[in-house]
């Protein structure tokens, strides 16, 4: 699968600039505390896989392949043009105002000097089935993304955002890459469905989104609009993780599944508190743990990542655009208790966790962070023996078209993975289902794809 046969091939490379240049292009835009902590986390990198037009793949004729393809990346580059207007930003370069005495780096966002974003046109000799239908997800994968190991803090000699169209025998697939300084995954999938609003309207020069982003960035009362960190050079808190070989797959459970893990989960708690998503994360950490056959004593946790807008003062619009992330984690408990125990004891932990994350929760980890800043590390962030879901499920992945159809399945590039790290994204029938993105070391894959109560309920997914 990943054979040299199997490159992916740059055919073309160019920058795109917004079709119409905003008012406040010339103007720094500047980062809120809630976007700095993130300059040393990977870029985000998710896309969508699509089959291109039967009358296309169906084809011999090289010419008309060659026609789709020129005519459909054309109106793409002109879409991802309009839809900048709207999300400027992501057109422009970080830059560093810094001093020595006192200590003063603050990073904001230029777009003067920038050539724009991203936009690249690859190839690869695979098929939709090779990426699909392969056990595992093929390192291949890793290749239809820009930005591949990048961390936020390199988009000051990078783009800060960037579309990459990888070429199939029989489909497309559509990377898009994002600065995790200037946006989290809502902020990607925000941009990901107006593109394809824009690329649906009848008139491409249709400058008007039914749920444009607002841009303007929230800073804690009596801070902003610009905020600098306490050092004067990268080395002092940029690291770059480097994620060990991992084995990734997707896990398809249904909703009816899910539906039953629920009515377990809060049956053995006595209660109808625990939600869907609580009782599925508690049963991936319950069988995740046990394939790592850890000591008893072993202490151990679950995250989840959780948008906080709404838990800020002033509380955030929904369209809004950039981070607003933390992590909420469970008590730590230890190996032993978690395995002779059962599902509803651990999802009365995640249920516990996410309760706890008030605004009055949100609003003290910030007022710390302000007095003494500093920026995540994901090795620190989460040591070992984690389990960490993040993305969601509530993302319309699939409600994004670009003339070719419901996609056939999501994707995700090197950024931000390590062993226990699952992405949580909707199932492509929809109705509640959800497709679970593992990544777990080899011999802990192995062990889960050994678990007999886990391979009863979970589904190979393409």
């Amino acid at each position: 699968m990943d054979s040299p046969s199997s490159e992916v091939k740059i055919v073309s490379e160019c920058f795109v600039k917004p079709k119409t240049i905003p008012e406040k292009w010339k103007e720094p835009y500047h980062l809120s505390p809630l976007d700095l902590v993130m300059l040393s986390m990977h870029y985000l990198q998710n896309g969508l896989l699509f089959l291109k037009p039967s009358m296309i793949s169906e084809s011999d004729d090289a010419i008309k392949t060659k026609d789709f393809m020129q005519t459909w990346l054309q109106k793409l580059r002109d879409s991802m043009a309009v839809t900048l207007v709207h999300f400027y930003p992501l057109a422009g370069r970080l830059s560093t105002l810094k001093t020595d005495n006192p200590r003063s780096y603050s990073v904001f966002v230029d777009c003067n000097d920038s050539p724009g974003a991203g936009f690249i046109h690859a190839k690869s000799d695979l098929s939709v089935r090779d990426i699909v239908e392969s056990k595992y997800v093929p390192l291949v994968v890793q290749s239809f993304f820009d930005h591949h190991k990048a961390v936020s803090h390199d988009g000051h000699t990078m783009s800060l955002f960037s579309v990459k169209v990888t070429e199939l025998v029989d489909g497309v697939f559509i990377g898009l890459s994002l600065n995790h300084a200037v946006g989290d995954g809502s902020s990607l999938w925000h941009f990901f469905n107006s593109l394809s609003e824009i690329f649906n309207a009848q008139e491409t020069d249709n400058l008007l989104l039914k749920n444009p982003p607002v841009l303007t960035r929230w800073f804690p009362k009596g801070y902003g609009p610009v905020y600098s960190l306490p050092f004067t050079h990268p080395d002092e808190f940029i690291s770059r993780f480097e994620s060990p070989v991992l084995k990734e797959k997707i896990f398809h459970f249904s909703s009816e599944t899910i539906t039953s893990l629920k009515s377990k989960a809060n049956q053995e708690c006595r209660t109808t508190t625990i939600s869907s998503f609580q009782a599925l994360t508690a049963f991936i950490w319950i069988c995740i743990t046990r394939a790592r056959k850890l000591p008893y004593d072993h202490e151990i946790r679950c995250s989840l990542a959780a948008n906080n807008g709404t838990k800020l003062d002033p509380p955030l619009p929904l369209s809004y655009f950039g981070n607003c992330i933390s992590a909420i984690r469970s008590k730590t408990v230890t190996s032993g208790e978690l395995l002779e125990n059962d599902l509803g004891w651990a999802a009365l932990k995640m249920h516990q966790a996410v309760i706890g994350n008030t605004r009055e929760e949100v609003s003290a980890t910030i007022e710390n962070w302000m007095k003494s800043s500093y920026v995540f590390h994901l090795e620190k962030l989460l040591g070992a023996m984690v389990v960490h879901i993040g993305s969601s499920p509530r993302f319309k992945m699939y409600e994004c078209e670009f003339g070719m159809g419901k996609a056939v399945a999501v994707r995700s590039g090197y950024g931000g993975k390590f062993d226990g790290k699952i992405s949580a994204y909707a199932g492509r029938e929809g109705g509640g289902s959800i497709d679970l993105e593992v990544c777990l070391l080899p011999e802990f894959m192995e062990a889960l794809e050994s678990d007999q109560e886990f391979m009863s309920l979970a589904s190979s997914s393409s």
